[in-house]
């Protein structure tokens, strides 16, 4: 890349005005998926922090144990309120997770859900590669999670939501159909990599992200419904998606369980929501947008 080199963002404009409309099945107003990040740390090495002036020590005790919660406990708690409101979230999985926690793919393969790559591991950021060590890395992704699942990752959302200028086009060569790394929009829309969508996730109406201001459990619920509220009042002539962003580490915690419980709960007794995975909003919106010019021109 030169100094002259400059990049467009990987889609076009398009207001959510001028759009073909989207019927979500049944009739349903507001597609709702469950994005559950189940990530893999690596020891020793800074990453998400609840205490950031201890990232940098080694051992970083407080922070990497903090992060190990949700893989040891955290993961089981929000699991059984996922089950227990029929939900089967959209899981995006660090690879390496295959090697370490190899219960709780057993877990997921029990209960059908569906596996979305999310790179190796969440302390390292998905950035700086040429695209020949891009393509080696993503493909590797790919195969564990494939061998492991038994099924190969339509969707991929990178670690932090990071990419490269060139992911989309690496992740349409290995077959993935769609990313959830721009969060930029209530509805999927093409990207201009042929073959590859955009579909809604949020940074927004995500788990470690409120907690980490210094919201509540009670605040985290009015959210949610708040946000359906609004979704299904927009959708009067398309619909739209909202996702539900979590982390095991922090929706585990036992003070704020019962609030996602609640949360989920309230979506599922929605007779406008269709409770669904990343993978079939991405189906039901090809299928729907097939012979369709791509939003905003070609």
């Amino acid at each position: 890349m030169t100094d002259e080199t400059r990049f467009e963002p990987p889609y076009k404009y398009s207001p959510i005005v001028d759009r073909a409309p989207i019927v979500w099945p049944g009739s349903a107003r507001v597609a709702v998926y469950v994005g559950l990040n189940v990530e893999h740390f690596l020891f020793d090495e800074p990453s998400t922090s609840i205490w950031p002036s201890s990232s940098a020590l080694t051992p970083d005790a407080l922070n990497h144990g903090w992060r190990d919660y949700g893989a040891r406990v955290g993961i089981w708690r929000t699991m059984e309120s996922l089950d227990r409101h029929g939900i089967r979230p959209s899981v995006l999985l660090n690879s390496d997770v295959v090697q370490h926690y190899p219960q709780i793919i057993a877990a997921g393969l029990e209960r059908h859900w569906t596996w979305l790559a999310h790179g190796r591991t969440n302390s390292r950021l998905h950035s700086g590669l040429e695209p020949d060590e891009e393509l080696r890395v993503l493909k590797e992704v790919t195969d564990v999670i494939r061998a492991a699942t038994g099924t190969a990752p339509r969707g991929w959302m990178g670690p932090g939501l990071t990419e490269t200028h060139h992911t989309p086009a690496i992740l349409a060569e290995l077959g993935y159909r769609y990313v959830l790394d721009w969060t930029n929009d209530d509805q999927p829309y093409a990207l201009t990599t042929p073959g590859m969508l955009s579909v809604p996730y949020t940074v927004e109406l995500n788990d470690l992200l409120l907690f980490g201001k210094g919201l509540t459990g009670p605040d985290f619920v009015q959210m949610v419904v708040d946000s359906y509220e609004q979704l299904r009042a927009d959708s009067t002539t398309s619909g739209r998606v909202l996702p539900l962003a979590l982390h095991p580490f922090v929706i585990g915690q036992p003070f704020r369980h019962k609030y996602l419980d609640l949360a989920l709960a309230y979506l599922a007794a929605q007779p406008d929501v269709w409770l669904t995975t990343s993978d079939e909003i991405a189906d039901e919106y090809i299928r729907q947008s097939e012979g369709q010019d791509p939003p905003g021109g070609s």
